[in-house]
């Protein structure tokens, strides 16, 4: 084991590697930089920038040398000293910019992640062993609709009915009256008031998508020849589902964590951006919108972290599950 996870450390810094390089590269695509964007941004508001202001900003945020040199610098600061860097657009280190919506966006990240998992799980079952039914039909209909209504439509129609039903717009996590107030049993109520509908907004299409690989895995399970046989041998229906199919059944809930949690991590940005979410995601866009490259390429690579390190839980998680998988690793 220690070795499989020493030859898995070696690849997973390799594979950060590759993926820095090509996130700096993709980042600095774009004709121009932060200062070229700030210039245009002043010249809109009839302030113009000189020549010499557009070089001293240049050094001063360090886009005076070239792209290698710019890249050398931020990978040092972070593999030596774990600086990301300052924020050219929030004049903050981006540590601060990224730990301030760090805990909203974790706090959505793990409610949507369970809720997914608790509704999935029972619904897909529930479809497999009721085949044909007309439970199944209907869940199969919802599970449809589900993946096709983009998550952004479904924020959308949130915000129609609360604004005509109750007169006002869901946005953000808290209330204004809550918002610079300290922890109280209010101000958590106030919260959990407001995280349902986000959570149920970005889980929609995962809800679905996990219900339909549960269903046919359960589905493709129950007719093998060891389930025949086991019900030829008199083993209950509820005890032979508990101990084979289901095991089997749990695998797309252990394989799915290394993708899944970037993306519950940064969340639907267009879905933060609707619902005025204080998460990562809307903060992502906007650095890619003014080209803050140091902001934008630690947001990238703090999900590319948790997806390796979610792959690898996976893959042990896996292993520990199914031992077919265990013994294919031993082959």
């Amino acid at each position: 084991m220690l070795k499989y996870l020493g030859r898995r450390a070696i690849y997973i810094a390799a594979t950060l590697l590759a993926i820095s390089l090509v996130v700096f590269v993709i980042i600095n695509l774009p004709p121009g930089d932060y200062v070229t964007a700030l210039r245009a941004r002043y010249a809109v508001q009839g302030q113009g920038l000189t020549d010499a202001d557009v070089e001293a900003l240049r050094v001063r945020y360090g886009l005076d040398g070239n792209l290698l040199q710019q890249y050398w610098n931020w990978l040092t600061q972070i593999v030596l000293h774990g600086d990301l860097g300052m924020s050219f657009e929030h004049q903050k280190p981006v540590s601060e910019v990224i730990g301030a919506r760090l805990g909203a966006t974790l706090g959505i990240s793990i409610g949507t992640l369970l809720v997914t998992w608790a509704l999935a799980f029972p619904i897909g079952v529930y479809s497999a062993v009721k085949q044909h039914s007309i439970g199944d039909y209907t869940v199969t209909t919802i599970g449809f609709l589900g993946l096709a209504t983009p998550n952004f439509l479904i924020a959308l129609i949130f915000i129609y009915f609360s604004v005509t039903w109750f007169g006002s717009v869901p946005s953000g996590l808290c209330s204004p009256e809550w918002c610079d107030a300290s922890w109280n049993l209010g101000k958590l109520l106030d919260l959990i008031g407001h995280l349902w509908i986000p959570m149920i907004v970005i889980g929609t299409a995962g809800v679905a998508g996990l219900v339909r690989v549960i269903r046919n895995n359960l589905l493709d399970e129950l007719q093998r020849p060891y389930v025949t046989a086991a019900r030829a041998r008199g083993v209950p229906e509820g005890r032979l589902l508990r101990r084979y199919p289901l095991r089997v059944a749990l695998n797309p809930f252990v394989s799915t964590i290394g993708w899944i949690l970037p993306l519950l991590l940064v969340g639907d940005i267009v879905v933060g951006q609707i619902l005025g979410l204080p998460t990562l995601g809307p903060i992502m866009l906007g650095a890619l919108k003014a080209q803050d490259m140091y902001l934008a390429g630690s947001i990238i690579m703090v999900l590319s972290v948790v997806t390796v390190i979610g792959t690898l839980i996976s893959d042990l998680l896996l292993g520990w599950l199914d031992p077919r998988i265990r013994l294919g690793h031993q082959r």
